[in-house]
């Protein structure tokens, strides 16, 4: 089995460190990594730094050229990075090839957003004293950044890192899930091809140890990182002056209203909390329902799990429930399971560990303290929670140290502007799941569930700085 090598510039590096990457479904070795060192990371940002020199000056042209170029690459290699999704992230295919389609997107936004993406003209004759005065703000690039990308999207939420780094000027330093690197790895190569200024993108698979230097060395100037809150605020903490973004974990929620239209609603809540086993920081993880319909709802709710649901071989088109990642999360998924069950919760479906899976399980009347309904579950598990009018609804949602996105199913336009105005979240969807998410919109969590926004304009703006031009006509 060839040993993958790690990017430095334009070179392809080895060290003395190997890792062995798993298929999650067999549990087989599926590829091997050569690991960068922290002489590594010190070579890679040496020489981003001087890609900087060069890319900071690059016009709007060129980047956007470079990145429709790249576009086109991943398009003509789709069936190869859906490969690598499949066996390293254990994604079942049909998901895996939507998230290369959402992929190709991402880069072919940041190549168009770049083109409109600057300053403004800013009046500023406002008073007496500044008659004859105006104002021109300008964006400019920051320098080196890190990206640290998660495994569940192991290549197109690196790219809600990389395409605005290098639409802005930027350079980036991507260390890429440790379960599922191949597809950035990939990634690289093709960006060489596709025009990238050498020492402009590099990835660098790694130990976290070996990364922390991303974390801590002033000479990154901004952090963008997408995993689990706890690693997240830790990171903060230690990141000094630099900029930093964090997307990090959820146990979303949504509401189903009397008025919603179920035979719509049930099948986008299945879907939004069980699609790649749960595996998604947006993924249903409570479901609210009106007293009124909470039976009827439960009931064919259970119904459309048994028989639309399909748990397997992430191979078969057909599957939607894969295998969790790797056995510490089954392990949790297990625990906190029987847990809830001891505090007196009971499980209308699944509930038991099969071999690499965890059977899609819908449990009720959970107790509030419990583990598996205030931490992210990440795994395919729902809870259902009756209430009895919509402002109680908002407020169990709210009682929750995350608030990534929330979905609402109601036709009442009173309660969905007040579901808008009262959720502490960072998106509300209504009338469709809260595991909605297109590449262009801002995307981003309150509370425990991030710091910035995500979303290729919103992540340009925070990658860059303001600099403001003061012109006194007067004198001219």
């Amino acid at each position: 089995m060839e040993i993958k090598k790690f990017l430095i510039k334009d070179d392809w590096k080895t060290s003395k460190e190997i890792a062995e990457i798993l298929n999650p479904y067999t549990g087989k070795v599926t590829s091997k990594v050569y690991y960068a060192q922290k002489d590594d990371f010190e070579d890679a940002i040496v020489e981003s730094q001087k890609a900087f020199a060069i890319t900071k000056k690059l016009s709007r042209f060129k980047r956007s050229e470079i990145l429709r170029n790249l576009s086109i690459l991943v398009e003509k290699r789709k069936d190869d990075f859906v490969d690598l999704i499949v066996r390293e992230a254990g994604k079942p295919i049909t998901y895996a090839q939507i998230e290369v389609d959402r992929s190709i997107a991402t880069l072919k936004i940041a190549s168009e957003e770049i083109l409109r993406f600057g300053g403004e003209y800013l009046p500023i004759d406002i008073t007496e004293s500044t008659e004859g005065y105006n104002s021109i703000t300008s964006r400019f690039p920051l320098g080196v950044i890190a990206g640290i990308s998660p495994f569940n999207f192991p290549l197109n939420l690196a790219l809600h890192k990389i395409a605005p780094a290098i639409a802005t000027g930027n350079t980036i330093i991507l260390k890429p899930p440790h379960q599922a690197p191949s597809a950035c790895l990939l990634l690289a190569q093709l960006a060489l091809e596709a025009g990238f200024i050498a020492g402009s993108f590099m990835v660098l698979p790694s130990s976290p140890k070996q990364a922390d230097i991303l974390v801590t060395d002033p000479r990154i100037k901004m952090l963008s990182f997408t995993g689990s809150a706890k690693v997240g605020w830790d990171m903060k903490k230690r990141c000094g002056k630099k900029k930093i973004c964090l997307e990090l974990g959820g146990n979303a929620a949504v509401i189903v209203h009397h008025d919603a239209n179920l035979d719509f609603a049930i099948p986008r809540i299945a879907l939004g909390g069980y699609s790649y086993a749960g595996q998604i920081c947006i993924s249903i993880q409570r479901i609210m329902v009106e007293k009124s319909i909470y039976q009827d709802f439960a009931k064919k709710f259970i119904d459309y799990i048994k028989n639309k649901i399909i748990s397997g071989d992430p191979i078969n088109p057909k599957t939607v429930v894969g295998p969790l990642i790797n056995e510490d999360a089954l392990a949790r998924t297990e625990k906190w399971v029987n847990k809830a069950v001891k505090e007196g919760a009971n499980i209308l479906i699944g509930g038991k560990r099969q071999a690499q899976m965890f059977e899609s399980t819908v449990l009720e009347n959970v107790n509030p303290k419990s583990d598996i309904l205030n931490q992210e579950v990440f795994a395919p598990v729902t809870i259902l929670i009756p209430y009895n009018n919509f402002e109680e609804a908002v407020s169990i949602v709210n009682d929750s140290d995350y608030g990534l996105q929330s979905g609402v199913f109601t036709k009442d336009i009173k309660n969905i502007f007040y579901a808008n105005d009262n959720l502490d979240v960072g998106g509300v969807i209504i009338n469709d799941y809260p595991t909605f998410r297109v590449d262009n919109m801002p995307y981003g969590g309150a509370k425990d569930s991030g710091f910035g926004r995500e979303g290729i304009k919103y992540a340009m703006e925070d990658m860059t700085e303001i600099k403001v031009m003061v012109l006194n006509m007067n004198n001219l």
